[in-house]
């Protein structure tokens, strides 16, 4: 789900109703509504509740199953999991589990000789290229079988959403010349502001002494906000995220006409066709890319502020790394190795922030999270990014299983919520949404965690930050209550959601012409909250 959201919105309401309020903008998803009108998770008053139960945590492991963990991130060194029966970098498979040198998770994405997949197709261009042989040239489905049916209706799917459209061009073209146009303006600005990674926090105050520095100034604050760039971007950054955004974007311009490259058999060299075929990749857990599997990590931690002293009472979490999600779309076959991975390696909640519309081998990743389902172990997926309802939308992974025919009942499905001090409302305009599949809200927007490289922190938004904030909230939970199964973890969350007084309340989807409840959001109808989470795990606990 590692998407650029570029909004058309105005910004500038946006920093007013910054200023306007005295709460900070860093972990406001910690806060709770009833005290500082703010609507976190309650965090706080969770460890409150803690402080109550006198009970010592359990250790428990979180499997992130993502892009990459800085494992030098200062923040999480610590709560890394740590397989105590491998000896680190001896080349052996000392526990004997397939795996060698496996001392924090395992990387599926990469190869024998150390190389790392980085960037991949999305799947619906390995899909159309794949089959594209096969039924260019059919003009009568019937005479396909019943298997060759399923594969034509998923390619003719495939290839009508790989067209570029029209409006595709327009935007890439538009968002093409802002790009010049800012590395323009801030090469000026950089000469008189003595700062080449300024933000627009920085700037904002900047009094410029020049005419032109001024002009780029008013110019480049101006563009920054009609592409909905957060404020405390740097410079540096804000270029590099909208060149990445441009060269994904040529790359779907030419992917009627061209090929993916064959990444995999160049640098995994697996048998893809071959589930069986599991022994591969190496332990480099961070990969080339670890910006969203390290935030995503910070958050599934969720380390207390230094002058927040719980300490005491933080949760015994272990962060399993598992990288299977390159800068592209994820392959089912790593996705579903490394669920079993994580299972049989003592993970009991599995974070997955990642999806995609097709899943050409989606009964590996069924049959996966129903082994996980098994061995008692709770998967939080986050619902997407792309404004879908998913009540008729599918993403995958999906708790439905069309081959087995049933619903996965240790999926937890994740919506993004957000709060009025940062977008006048309770929603956001990127989260999919549909009771059926989506079990609750989560704070998803502008959400601050860690990020790579020693001590650094930033902010990133999308479902993607709603679920391992959940991850969190499980985590705690089965952390202190050891005897309650992932179902029953699965039936507190729900239970113990935040909801308006009137459920029938609506609220309006930024920059859409909507109003949704939060019923036809998310079964639950409500958000997250952790201290209600705990009270409610302490009554289950009583009467098992």
């Amino acid at each position: 789900m590692k998407k650029i959201l570029l909004f058309i919105s105005c910004c500038c309401i946006q920093i007013l109703l910054y200023a306007q309020t005295n709460v900070s903008s860093k972990n406001w998803h910690w806060k709770d509504f009833k005290k500082d009108s703010i609507h976190g998770i309650s965090l706080f008053q969770a460890y409150e509740e803690l402080s109550k139960i006198k009970k010592t945590p359990s250790p428990i492991i979180v499997a992130v199953l993502d892009g990459g963990i800085d494992t030098n991130q200062l923040d999480l060194k610590s709560k890394l999991w740590l397989n105590t029966k491998e000896i680190p970098n001896n080349g052996i498979d000392d526990d004997n589990n397939g795996y060698i040198d496996d001392v924090h998770g395992w990387n599926f994405l990469g190869g024998r000789d150390g190389r790392n997949i980085d960037k991949a197709s999305d799947e619906k261009s390995r899909i159309y290229h794949k089959y594209k042989a096969s039924f260019e040239n059919v003009t009568d489905i019937n005479q396909l079988n019943p298997s060759q049916k399923k594969q034509y209706l998923i390619w003719k799917q495939a290839a009508s959403e790989i067209e570029f459209s029209e409006q595709d061009a327009a935007n890439l073209q538009y968002i093409t010349m802002a790009t010049n146009a800012l590395q323009k303006l801030g090469s000026i600005i950089i000469k008189e502001i003595n700062d080449s990674n300024f933000t627009i926090e920085s700037i904002v105050p900047f009094q410029p002494i020049g005419r032109n520095t001024l002009e780029a100034k008013i110019a480049y604050l101006r563009t920054v906000q009609i592409l909905g760039i957060e404020k405390e971007t740097p410079y540096k950054e804000v270029i590099a995220d909208l060149k990445e955004y441009i060269e994904g974007k040529e790359k779907s311009s030419k992917a009627k006409m061209v090929p993916p490259a064959n990444v995999r058999a160049e640098i995994i060299k697996d048998n893809y066709e071959n589930i069986a075929d599991k022994y591969y990749g190496n332990n480099d857990i961070t990969g080339p890319n670890s910006k969203h599997g390290t935030h995503v990590a910070g958050l599934v931690a969720s380390i207390p502020d230094s002058s927040w002293q719980v300490f005491n009472l933080y949760p015994s979490i272990q962060i399993m790394g598992v990288r299977v999600v390159p800068d592209g779309d994820e392959y089912d076959k790593d996705i579903a190795l490394g669920i079993r991975y994580a299972v049989d390696n003592g993970a009991k909640i599995i974070n997955m922030s990642f999806g995609k519309s097709f899943s050409p081998e989606q009964q590996w990743v069924d049959d996966a999270i129903r082994y996980a389902a098994e061995k008692d172990v709770l998967i939080i997926h986050s619902a997407g990014n792309e404004y879908y309802d998913l009540d008729n939308k599918s993403v995958y992974p999906n708790p439905y299983s069309s081959s087995i025919k049933d619903t996965a009942k240790n999926i937890l499905t994740i919506a993004a919520s957000s709060d009025y001090f940062i977008n006048g409302t309770l929603l956001t305009d990127f989260s999919n949404f549909g009771p059926k599949i989506v079990d609750v809200l989560s704070p998803g927007n502008k959400i601050y965690s860690t990020f790579p490289g020693g001590n650094n922190h930033g902010y990133l938004q999308g479902t993607s930050m709603a679920g391992p904030i959940v991850s969190h909230i499980a985590a705690m939970i089965r952390s202190y209550y050891p005897s309650l199964s992932a179902l029953e973890v699965k039936k507190i969350i729900m239970q113990s959601v935040w909801k308006p007084i009137d459920p029938k309340t609506s609220y309006s989807i930024p920059q859409k012409e909507d109003v949704k409840t939060l019923q036809e959001i998310a079964a639950a109808g409500g958000i997250v909250n952790a201290a209600n989470a705990l009270q409610i795990a302490n009554d289950y606990s009583k009467k098992k």
